[in-house]
């Protein structure tokens, strides 16, 4: 098994007014630790963004999606980390059982209660921007830690160090 991939997907599953959260309290070591999140992972070899989303969502939710949409792509630079490509989704159809995540709680939050929520930094900008159904976008995040430098939206700065 090589180095792990540098792309990723984030999925916000969508019902009545909720995304699909995951609290991420399971792991060491983890780069998410206590943070809320969506779902996702890194692509395994050979997998396309949609492969790696619907085995993603199955794996961490035990759902099968039968309805999604590609939001836009985050570039994430981080000090510590590295740089990681991430595919967004948000989903708003599936059929099966949710399961328990072994890398956190799954649990239905509001919209309007997100940003009440342990979030990074820049997944505030892109919760807003999949709020606003912004068309396709590109969003650069910067971090040193865990502290958002720069924000670049479709190429325009919204926040400089």
């Amino acid at each position: 098994m090589g180095e792990r991939s540098k792309l990723t997907t984030l999925c916000y599953i969508e019902k009545d007014d909720s995304y699909l959260m995951l609290h991420r309290v399971s792991k060491k070591n983890d780069e998410n630790k206590d943070k809320w999140i969506g779902i996702g992972g890194h692509f395994e070899e050979g997998e396309s963004p949609e492969d790696c989303l619907l085995r993603e969502a199955k794996e961490e939710t035990g759902l099968t999606l039968t309805s999604w949409k590609f939001r836009g792509i985050v570039t994430f630079v981080s000090d510590v980390w590295g740089t990681e490509y991430m595919c967004l989704y948000t989903a708003d159809g599936y059929t099966g059982e949710m399961i328990s995540c072994n890398e956190g709680v799954l649990e239905w939050i509001k919209k309007e209660d997100l940003l009440k929520l342990n979030l990074w930094e820049g997944d505030k900008i892109f919760l807003k921007l999949l709020q606003e159904n912004a068309p396709f976008f590109s969003l650069k995040l910067v971090y040193k830690g865990d502290e958002l430098t720069e924000a670049v939206l479709n190429g325009e700065n919204l926040k400089k160090s």
